[in-house]
Order: C-alpha cells, then sequence, then structure tokens
C-alpha cells in the first residue's frame, strides 16, 4: 500500500444552496425567505431548496406540491442552468489559480489536491481559506470547504460546519475523528448495507475498524476492501482532473400520470436521442437500462449488458420493452417517468477502481479461518 497517499493535502469545496442562494443573489427580495429552485409545472420536484425552506423539512427531489404543503410562503423560481454554469466557471476559475489538480464532481462543488503548491500561501487550510474569500468576493456566494490528507474526510469535512464553513481534519486526528461517524458516512452504506452490517455484529465505525480485513472481503469482496481501509480514514483514490463520463440518460416526465402503452410510446424517442449521442463520441456502453416512475414516487431500474458495435435502436427499442416488462410495469399501473440510459466504464475509471483492491484475488482465497 502506498504512503504517500497518506501526505496529501485535498480540499473539498461544496457550495452552500448553490442554486437557491444564486436565485436569492440575483432576486435580493427573496433574500432570508424559504425559497426553491423547481420547474414551473404540476409535476415539478425540487432541485434546490434555501435553507430557509430547509427549516421546515423541504429538501431536494422532494414533489413541489408536499413542499408547498409544509410552508404555504415557499417561494418557486424555476431553474436557470445557463445562469448556474455561468457562475460555476468563474468558480473554476478560482480553483485553477491554486491548482491544476482539480476534480469537479457538479456545478457546485469540486476536489483540490494542493500537495504541490502553486503560490506562496504555507498551508492547505489557508488555500482553503483565501479560496472562500475570493468565492464570496466574486460571486457573493458563501462556500464550505473541507481539508484533510484524503478525499473521503475532506468530503465529510466541508459538511460539517455548513453553511460558510471551515473543517479541518489532521493526520494525527483521524483516527479519533472516524470513531465518532455513523456508518452511513461511508459512500454505499445505506440502509440495506447498515443492515448486513449489524447482522454481523458491526454497528459502528470502530467495529469496523475491529474487523479483520480478510472476513470483510469474503463477505462482500472488492467492497469489503474498500469498506476496511475506509473505516480507518483511508482513501487511495486520486484527484481524476479528466474525470471521465460514467452514464449518458434521457428522462422524460410526463404532465400527467400515463398507463405502459401511453409510455411505451415514448421509447424510441429516448433510445434514438441516447444512442446518437454516443455514437458521437468514442465512448462505449457496457450497459443499457430502463428507469420507472410510478404514480405513487418509486422508482424503479433494470439493466441489461450489451455489445454496443453489434446493435441498433430498433434492437434497443425491443429490449426496453422487455426490460419494463422485467420491471413488473402493468397496463394496470400509471407511470409519471420514463428513462433510458447507457452506463460507461472508461479505461480510466477502471484503473482508478484498482486503487482500492490491488489483488485481483476471488472472494474464498480470503475465506477467514476462523469465524469473526
Amino acid at each position: 500500500m502506498d504512503r504517500s497517499f497518506d501526505n496529501r493535502k485535498i480540499i473539498h469545496v461544496d457550495m452552500d444552496a448553490f442554486y437557491a442562494s444564486v436565485e436569492q443573489r440575483d432576486q435580493p427580495e427573496y433574500l432570508g425567505r424559504p425559497l426553491v429552485v423547481a420547474s414551473i409545472n404540476p409535476r415539478s420536484v425540487v432541485c434546490a431548496a434555501s435553507y430557509e425552506a430547509r427549516k421546515y423539512g423541504i429538501r431536494s427531489a422532494m414533489p413541489f406540491h408536499q413542499a408547498k404543503r409544509r410552508c404555504d410562503s415557499l417561494i418557486q423560481v424555476p431553474p436557470n442552468f445557463k445562469r448556474y454554469k455561468e457562475v460555476s466557471e468563474t468558480i473554476n476559475t478560482i480553483f485553477n489559480s491554486y491548482t491544476n489538480k482539480v476534480e469537479r464532481l457538479s456545478l457546485d462543488e469540486a476536489y483540490l489536491d494542493v500537495t504541490d503548491k502553486m503560490n506562496d500561501i504555507p498551508t492547505a487550510t489557508g488555500i482553503a481559506i483565501e479560496i472562500k474569500r475570493e468565492i464570496k468576493k466574486m460571486t457573493g456566494l458563501t462556500a464550505s470547504a473541507g481539508v484533510a490528507p484524503n478525499k473521503f474526510l475532506a468530503k465529510i469535512a466541508s459538511d460539517w460546519n455548513k453553511p460558510d464553513g471551515l473543517f479541518i481534519i489532521k493526520p494525527h486526528h483521524i483516527h479519533h475523528f472516524i470513531e465518532q461517524l455513523p456508518l452511513r458516512k461511508i459512500v454505499g452504506v445505506g440502509r440495506a448495507m447498515e443492515n448486513k452490517l449489524a447482522s454481523l455484529n458491526i454497528n459502528t465505525m470502530k467495529d469496523l475498524q475491529n474487523c479483520p480485513l480478510d472476513f470483510l472481503i469474503w463477505k462482500f469482496g472488492k467492497f469489503g476492501y474498500r469498506l476496511s481501509l475506509l473505516a480507518k480514514g483511508r482513501d487511495e483514490s486520486p484527484v481524476i482532473t479528466a474525470r471521465p463520463r460514467k452514464s449518458l440518460s434521457k428522462e422524460r416526465t410526463f404532465t400527467t400520470d400515463l398507463c405502459l402503452e401511453e409510455i411505451e410510446k415514448f421509447i424510441p424517442e429516448l433510445v434514438s436521442t441516447t444512442y446518437s449521442e454516443l455514437k458521437n463520441t468514442k465512448e462505449k456502453p457496457r450497459t443499457f437500462s430502463v428507469k420507472i416512475r410510478t404514480s405513487d414516487f418509486k422508482t424503479l431500474s433494470r439493466q441489461m449488458r450489451i455489445d454496443f458495435d453489434s446493435i441498433d435502436p430498433k434492437y434497443l427499442e425491443e429490449k426496453a420493452k422487455e426490460l419494463l416488462a422485467r420491471l413488473g410495469a402493468t397496463k394496470n399501473s400509471q407511470y409519471r417517468l420514463l428513462g433510458t440510459s447507457f452506463q460507461i466504464l472508461s479505461l480510466i475509471l477502471r484503473r482508478t477502481r484498482r486503487v482500492y483492491f490491488e489483488a485481483v484475488v476471488k472472494k474464498d482465497e480470503y475465506r477467514p479461518k476462523s469465524k469473526y
């Protein structure tokens, strides 16, 4: 294991309620008032919520009509993605003035590797302070930043003192800090994985730290290796400056709930659009998937492996209908959304994933000799 990863200086910067904050900045009459960014249509969902709106329990991805019931005075503003991209480019220019190792995750967050400094600021903390100050000066918006030896910890740190926060995790504080965290702070540990771990008497981060590596790999494969690393505050994933595309998708949200026969009419349009976009790139997808959302907001998806070079849109249309059947879509049900997507696993991404699992072995080779 490469110990040089322990000596890195990583900053994670996350803009505070970005879309909502841009709207409040550009329309001062909305400052201090509960606001959401959501399309103006009967089926819209919340893209972003201001901190004033969050006090009412309003959050991203919540149907707008539910959000409105929680707050009668809620302001609804349609998204202006062109404007958000312009502000994001200004922020990215600030990042690039401090390091050429910037991994943009979205319009409003990024990782920066400042191990090799491009200026005379002596510490990563000092750089984070200056970045926050410049963002405020150039955009009028606030950002939260986390500073740590790796990406996993830096992201947790940026969320620690939001909004307008700054939190630093120094190498000698990692062990104590990690022990206090809930297991769900590990990406990939949701309710289902938490229950699986609990069935193995792993209920806290300290339990996970004490669990033998061979046992975790035997139970969870590559993810078990990653669990063991992250539970000890180790994350060797590099800051990727040219982030590869992971997927290409198209979705259609219907203004009224539709039956199965009606949503199937939209398959050719969705498949044709995504297929054409992929044909114009050098990327090759590994899987094709279909997603539906029912009238009661339950989201379901199924996927299949494909050989992209030997298929055409007509073939994908038939497979999309097959996947719908596998999803359990029935003529009697109603649906509000249909989507198709291609998942891409590029060579760069495959190499990055290998950082987490150094030896390619079978799970059985890690079967523990004694029960944990």
